[in-house]
């Protein structure tokens, strides 16, 4: 073995064994959140880690359960037990094991770049809905308390009487537990050395202590201020004594049903797209600027999500948190995942007593720090500033999401999308099926587009300036557009950065007729009426 080769498996076995850190507590959290065993994300991480690691073609992506999919593992196991938890998690199993071959089916059909039709605002309205819901649950768990509410709305109005019958025990682990997790996040470049220890195991550092010093292991009662509060094991994880004996199968008897087929939809959307998102993501963070297949990386999902689902696993995803970590902690290969998902088995199989002194409401102020990310108040202002447009679309992907489910608000915020395209300007005909062409020219390319150039159509733009991938540049016309929306310029920037990496040039030529319709560079542009002032750009910044 060279010097370099020994050199680059360190630095992923210690990658690995950092990220495997934080991953077991989120993992456990994520599992309980969803209403599932906690070692049912573990046993996902485990096969992410293990399996899909060889098949996928992001190799510093990190695999495993993600708190997006809390909302839907859980809506299936509420929906489908019907007040049976148990009977909910197996038939959710099956529901996974269904969206995981129609995802194997999607990537063998190379439908990777379907993660490009969704609009960037509806992508940020459903995360920071699902930041709101994860929030709703969490708060409760941290202050010890079980509401009476299982919707998300009804979860909000009934923090303030949790506050009012907080654990004071519980409630002190989950604050001082939250306060590391954002405190770390804010302060990391001050903190030195402390500051490159993983926040999740700083948390255990001090929550594991603090748990055994109130004897959460044994049930009893304690007084504070005169009124006595029960506290005991129920406020810990709790795991299986072997892990064999935590592989739970499916349950197939309502495969057919409504409800499953809902949730099959949901997961393999929302599942889909998010590994999609992040795997894409992943690769700009890469310092060698790698680029992924992202068919291959969604067969690599959808395989390790059958896996998973056979098992008692809940679904995984390409995760973005993990990932960089990865990444910052020095991984150069595919190892890093893999030696990730060895640590993890092997911590499960051998010191799960270990595990069982992990307090519940440490891994819920893991939970709301992630909610919080996600529907972080910069996201609302990021909006705002891209245009009032998007933050129309954002915020009632976002409501009608809370109200219904994410599925409804998907729907809801593509719609009122369309419906904002078409009333500043594009036509109808243009949304999905525009006039594009493409010529040559020599080492570059042309290529024209009419009617509108918007995310429902992207796709066909994409497909186009692929087939001059030969062309050392490749000049864009959209003078021809009566609209341009915000997620194609959005695209277009990432795709001419990723150009230059490759010494490629793409041009964007024909904004200068249009306006826009923020001062953001990348907001979405319409066709200037005539006689109309102000200015375009013929170029993405």
């Amino acid at each position: 073995m060279s010097a370099s080769t020994e050199t680059s498996w360190t630095r992923d076995l210690v990658s690995g064994f950092f990220v495997f850190l934080i991953a077991l507590p989120l993992c456990l959290g994520i599992s309980m959140a969803s209403g599932v065993p906690p070692v049912a994300g573990v046993l996902t991480a485990i096969v992410g880690g293990l399996v899909a690691t060889w098949l996928g073609s992001a190799p510093l992506t990190i695999k495993g359960p993600a708190a997006g999919l809390i909302v839907i593992v859980l809506g299936a196991v509420q929906e489908l037990g019907a007040g049976d938890p148990m009977t909910g998690y197996r038939r959710a199993l099956a529901v996974g094991a269904v969206a995981s071959v129609i995802q194997i089916g999607l990537a063998l059909f190379r439908a990777g770049a379907l993660g490009d039709f969704f609009p960037s605002s509806v992508v940020h309205g459903m995360l920071a809905a699902i930041g709101v819901i994860i929030c709703s649950k969490q708060i409760h768990v941290l202050m010890g308390v079980k509401p009476a509410g299982q919707e998300p709305l009804h979860l909000i109005a009934e923090i303030p009487n949790s506050i009012a019958h907080a654990n004071p025990e519980v409630l002190l682990i989950g604050v001082v537990s939250l306060v590391i997790l954002l405190g770390h996040q804010a302060f990391r470049d001050r903190l030195g050395r402390l500051g490159k220890i993983p926040a999740p195991l700083l948390v255990l550092l001090v929550a594991v202590p603090v748990g055994l010093l109130f004897d959460l292991d044994h049930e009893h009662t304690y007084t504070w201020q005169g009124h006595p509060f029960p506290i005991g094991p129920n406020f810990l994880v709790t795991l299986p004594a072997s892990l064999l004996s935590a592989v739970t199968t499916p349950d197939w008897s309502a495969i057919t049903s409504a409800t499953s087929i809902k949730y099959v939809v949901m997961f393999t959307l929302v599942g889909s797209l998010e590994s999609l998102l992040s795997a894409k993501a992943v690769d700009l963070l890469d310092p060698r600027h790698g680029r992924s297949n992202l068919d291959r990386d969604l067969l690599a999902t959808g395989a390790g999500n059958l896996v998973a689902s056979c098992i008692g696993g809940i679904p995984m995803i390409s995760e973005i948190v993990r990932s960089s970590a990865n990444i910052s902690y020095g991984a150069v290969s595919r190892r890093s995942n893999f030696f990730h998902g060895l640590f993890l088995l092997l911590f499960v199989a051998l010191a799960p007593g270990l595990i069982h002194r992990i307090p519940l409401a440490a891994l819920a102020a893991m939970l709301i720090a992630t909610g919080l990310r996600l529907a972080s108040p910069s996201e609302f202002a990021r909006t705002w500033q891209i245009g009032t447009e998007q933050l129309a679309v954002f915020t009632i992907t976002l409501v009608v999401t809370l109200a219904t489910d994410l599925l409804m608000g998907v729907g809801a915020g593509i719609l009122t999308k369309l419906i904002l395209h078409v009333r500043h300007g594009a036509p109808l005909g243009g949304l999905f099926a525009p006039e594009i062409t493409h010529t040559s020219d020599g080492d570059q390319g042309v290529v024209t587009v009419r009617d509108a150039a918007v995310f429902s159509n992207y796709l066909k733009l994409s497909r186009k300036l692929a087939d001059l991938d030969g062309h050392a540049a490749v000049v864009l016309d959209l003078g021809d557009t009566r609209f341009v929306d915000h997620t194609v310029m959005e695209k277009l920037h990432h795709l001419r950065e990723e150009w230059e990496r490759d010494g490629r040039e793409l041009r964007v030529i024909g904004l200068d007729e249009h306006e826009a319709l923020s001062s953001h560079p990348l907001a979405a542009r319409r066709k200037r009426r005539a006689g109309a002032g102000g200015s375009g750009q013929s170029e993405t910044s």
